[in-house]
């Protein structure tokens, strides 16, 4: 009894000592090695198995993240059914672009201006894809600035009228600078002409022509003349362009204002209505105008001035190919005293060329003889040779 007593304390000396002794299921196996008494042992690595079989149930709980498979490539459509045969129709005309009714046209190649088109088609706008809209800048005459050499200056402007005849000579130099401004723009269309496609047309335009007399430094450099010229007008298409015949694309009518603003003696006015027209054949154009002078009250600044400068022009265009255009324009009286005058333009492109009239930034040339090269100058003859840049369309 004394000895089994002995036992049981041992026994539980030994299992207190092997309960401190448990390792923790981080502890390795190798503890359970290290006991000495085998009963402590074999329950040492019973209890690490029991960790072994937790920690691998645990893992078992909460699977790790497995990527998805990848998404099987679609099948291939089938192919559509083809369309039956059917008639090719020819492109159809460009009309306006987006914003062609209110913006600038730098160039004749720019936005809404076809070039399937011909050029009095596209200058005055006579079909639907040639429109630009209204309320947009066009150019009208060519905006250039030039040098110019004559051979004389009125240095003393005169008149029927003694009033506006200048009393001293201003010492001013055969050569000078011309600068000319020249814009248009469409302000309703579809005035007369009800149909779909609206292509009668009215338009305001103006013109500025300056003589600065740039190379008179004694002088202080002054501009020597200028002349505004604001005019409205109206355009009705007549007949559609036809390759290879003479066609009257358009006619017209309008009223014109031109004044040089100075005060007297200098000051010069005239107020005109005037018939138009214009044909083309090709790479040929003629413009045609007819004009009366309106009468006006107070005092006349420029007695028969239609005598002088004329009572109508015809102007003919060539556009010999695509970087060269040349233009005459002759004036008459329509009278036996056979005044007038005669002008020669010579366009050649230097930038963005392409088909139809020279656009952009061109050389221009000029020679002008007779009167009327300016209101100041409209009773004295001038013949005149230019060189210098022009814009001939925006």
């Amino acid at each position: 009894m004394p000895v089994f007593l002995t036992r049981g304390a041992a026994g539980l000396v030994f299992a207190s000592l092997a309960a401190q002794a448990q390792p923790t299921p981080s502890e390795p196996w190798q503890t359970c090695t290290a006991l000495a008494e085998p009963a402590a042992r074999l329950a040492c690595f019973d209890r690490w198995s029991q960790g072994q079989t937790g920690a691998a149930a645990s893992s078992n709980a909460v699977p790790l993240p497995v990527a998805p498979p990848s998404p099987a490539p679609p099948a291939p459509a089938a192919p559509a059914p083809a369309a039956p045969a059917a008639e090719v129709l020819p492109e159809p005309p460009v009309r306006s672009a987006p914003g062609a009714r209110i913006g600038l046209r730098l160039t004749s190649r720019q936005g809404c201006a076809d070039q399937r088109y011909s050029s009095m088609s596209r200058f005055w706008e006579l079909e639907p894809g040639a429109d630009c809209g209204t309320f947009g800048l066009r150019g009208y005459r060519p905006s250039s600035i030039d040098v110019v050499a004559s051979d004389s200056v009125n240095r003393r402007p005169t008149s029927d009228n003694p009033t506006n005849t200048a009393l001293a000579d201003v010492p001013y130099r055969n050569t000078e600078l011309r600068l000319q401004l020249s814009v248009r723009t469409k302000i309703a269309k579809g005035l007369l002409v009800h149909d779909e496609d609206e292509t009668d047309s009215l338009w305001l335009g103006y013109t500025q022509q300056s003589y600065w007399q740039l190379f008179t430094p004694g002088l202080s450099r002054p501009f020597r003349n200028t002349d505004h010229e604001p005019e409205v007008m109206y355009v009705a298409p007549v007949q559609s362009a036809m390759p290879g015949q003479w066609r009257l694309r358009y006619a017209g009518l309008g009223a014109a204002h031109q004044s040089n603003g100075q005060s007297l003696p200098l000051s010069r006015s005239w107020n005109r209505a005037y018939l138009m027209a214009g044909a083309e054949k090709g790479a040929l154009q003629l413009h045609g105008r007819l004009w009366r002078r309106m009468a006006e009250g107070g005092t006349d600044d420029n007695p028969a001035i239609t005598d002088w400068l004329g009572r109508g022009e015809l102007q003919a265009i060539w556009q010999a190919n695509s970087d060269n255009l040349w233009s005459v324009t002759a004036r008459h009286s329509l009278r036996r005293s056979g005044r007038g005058s005669l002008r020669v333009e010579w366009f050649r492109a230097l930038v963005d060329k392409g088909t139809g009239e020279p656009s952009g930034l061109q050389l221009h040339t000029q020679l002008f003889a007779g009167y009327g090269d300016s209101l100041l100058d409209y009773n004295r003859r001038r013949v005149t040779f230019s060189v210098g840049l022009s814009l001939v369309d925006w």
